[in-house]
């Protein structure tokens, strides 16, 4: 067996209400961070979207140098990692420590050459660095709160504005960059400076919704725009290549075009209304997509020549994702950790958060009947919820369960098992239908078209159970795991039941002989979390929360394929998509990010 990596699905921007959430473009890639995975999207080619998981801490933001060869990514702890873009190997170029605190922005100088980092540091609010060597190259200073944003003058002279909390925009020459003077425009905190392509001007915006821009060669303000003006915070503005026009995003949920020469409002786009659709970030990507980012996670793209809408709106987990599970439509599901479910389309590789009424919390689990495609989920909050068989919208009929749900399952007559704690309860039609309340404590469960639950209880053992359609009578226990029992799966054709554990050991048994099988699936070293059969009962994948995914044969049972490092952080989902037919398989986990894989299974 071989394999190889023919794409991912990203995830969308960690957002917080009431900050900034930093973007950036290279050419048609739009560049951020979601926790401590650093993603470059392509918006015409999303096959060609890369991931980097260098850093051990959150990140916060990214940038790609103007040559396009390296990128500079930074996280809360005041580390820049500057990493090749161009090889597949992300080779890291440097690492160094240039604040004590989050670094919120960062910029590279016209050259490639010089990086200046701001943020919320204990000595000082910002740092100017080499960037393949981390010595200075000048003091970043003037400011006496958090520094939010930064921009540097492409063109000689180099010149760089930062802006921060005490409302003060701090005009720096270069380089070596020193203190040149500081421009008090602003009432409120500042939020975004950015200079214009051309380096002619740059534009500033914040807190007290006010929009200015200045001269981008010694600083001195230009105007005001005061057109049309924005009613509530402006998170962010960002310039087009041919700096006649900048964009900014604000929290009262619009979006708006500016002409630079005018100062006047081009255009105004409402995204939505409330919360979830303040906008708190955006980037000017190639010749005409304007991306803004919702404070839900979605990135709106805009085309200057549409006026009424969006003309493309991303949505993707920003959370871990937990849980996945296929649909009838081709498709498949994944649970995330704040209680959303997305679907995806493997044929645009894109994905789309599920309308109607959702979880409130973590989705603990994902399952699909075999019988007539609808996908059930479980979550925190205690319910179990039905989606459309298609995959697109939560149905409105959910059911209570009695304590946390950890796993779920749906049996061949499309009764749905639900393990919690303390607790096994089965569902059919929204009704509970039964409920046993056994001597152990239940952790996973699963249900073969053979109508045979099987339990997990923490002694390590395995119960197997036959269902009549009224109760679960327990016919027999299975014994060979070494931990506590976390995912259990029976083959298609139910003649095996795997099951891992927290040790990373994988059992197969013989359900229908009551017998082990084999206990030399053991490489992985940490929890099992996901197993998925294909649908010919021949290969299983297992997903772990030691990064790696492995894939079993039944028939040579020596024989496996390691996937290392398919998940940084963990995986928590593996699913065999084309109905199961093998060849195609998606893993899922801790960093969000859904990473696709070709495997080849040699005869």
């Amino acid at each position: 067996m071989s394999y190889k990596k023919t794409g991912l699905y990203p995830p969308n921007p960690i957002t917080t209400r009431g900050v900034s959430t930093k973007l950036s473009s290279s050419k048609d890639k739009v560049v951020y961070t979601s926790g401590r995975t650093v993603l470059i999207r392509d918006l015409k080619n999303p096959a060609l979207t890369t991931a980097y998981s260098g850093h051990i801490q959150n990140a916060t933001v990214a940038r790609i140098s103007p040559s396009g060869y390296y990128c500079a990514s930074a996280d809360i702890t005041g580390k820049v990692n500057v990493w090749d873009v161009v090889g597949e190997d992300q080779v890291l170029k440097g690492e160094y420590r240039v604040i004590s605190g989050r670094v919120n922005d960062l910029a590279w100088d016209g050259e490639s050459k010089r990086i200046i980092a701001v943020g919320d540091g204990k000595e000082k609010f910002g740092a100017a660095f080499m960037m393949d060597t981390g010595s200075s190259t000048g003091e970043i200073i003037g400011h006496s709160k958090v520094v939010n944003a930064v921009s540097i003058r492409h063109q000689r002279p180099f010149r760089a504005a930062t802006a921060g909390d005490d409302n003060q925009i701090v005009f720096h020459s270069g380089a070596p960059y020193k203190y040149e003077k500081t421009i008090k425009t602003h009432t409120k905190f500042i939020q975004d400076v950015q200079y214009a392509p051309s380096g002619d001007n740059f534009a500033s915006v914040g807190s007290d919704a006010k929009v200015f821009i200045y001269d981008g060669k010694t600083g001195d303000t230009v105007a005001e725009f005061t057109d049309s003006p924005h009613k509530g915070t402006i998170f962010a503005c960002s310039w087009s290549p041919d700096s006649k026009s900048f964009f900014t995003s604000s929290a009262d949920c619009t979006v708006k075009l500016w002409d630079a020469q005018t100062q006047k409002a081009v255009t105004t786009w409402t995204v939505g209304s409330g919360v979830n659709y303040q906008q708190v970030g955006n980037t000017w990507s190639g010749q005409s997509d304007l991306v803004s980012l919702s404070i839900s996670g979605d990135l709106n793209v805009f085309d200057p020549r549409t006026a009424d809408k969006p003309v493309r709106v991303l949505s993707a987990p920003q959370r871990s994702v937990t849980a996945i599970a296929p649909t009838s439509s081709g498709t498949f599901l994944t649970g995330t950790a704040d209680g959303r479910v997305y679907a995806y389309y493997p044929s645009t590789q894109e994905s789309k958060v599920l309308e109607g009424e959702g979880h409130s919390n973590n989705v603990s689990g994902l399952a699909a009947s075999s019988k007539d495609g609808t996908v059930y989920s479980a979550g925190y909050d205690d319910r179990v919820r039905e989606i459309s068989p298609d995959g697109t919208s939560f149905l409105p009929a959910s059911v209570s369960t009695s304590t946390q749900p950890k796993s779920i399952a749906v049996a061949d007559d499309s009764t749905v098992f639900v393990a919690e704690i303390g607790v096994v309860e089965a569902f059919r039609s929204n009704q509970k239908v039964f409920e046993q309340k056994p001597s152990y404590q239940p952790s996973a469960v699963a249900a073969s078209a053979a109508s045979l639950p099987s339990e997990e209880r923490h002694d390590r053992k395995v119960r197997l159970s036959e269902w009549d359609g009224k109760a679960l009578k327990e016919v027999a226990v299975l014994e060979g795991n070494q931990g506590v029992v976390s995912a259990l799966a029976f083959s298609p054709d139910g003649k095996y039941l795997a099951s891992g554990d927290s040790s990373g050991k994988l059992i197969l048994f013989d359900p229908k002989e009551r017998k082990l099988v084999t206990t030399r699936w053991a490489h992985h070293t940490a929890r099992i979390n996901s197993l998925s059969w294909t649908a010919d009962s021949a290969h299983c994948a297992s997903g772990s929360l030691d990064t790696h995914v492995y894939i079993w044969s039944v028939s040579k049972l020596m024989k496996n394929i390691p996937i290392k490092n398919a998940g940084p952080g963990g995986v928590n989902g593996v699913l065999w998509l084309d109905g199961g037919k093998g060849g195609k398989l998606v893993s899922s986990g801790f960093d969000g990010v859904v990473r696709a894989w070709e495997v080849v299974f040699h005869t």
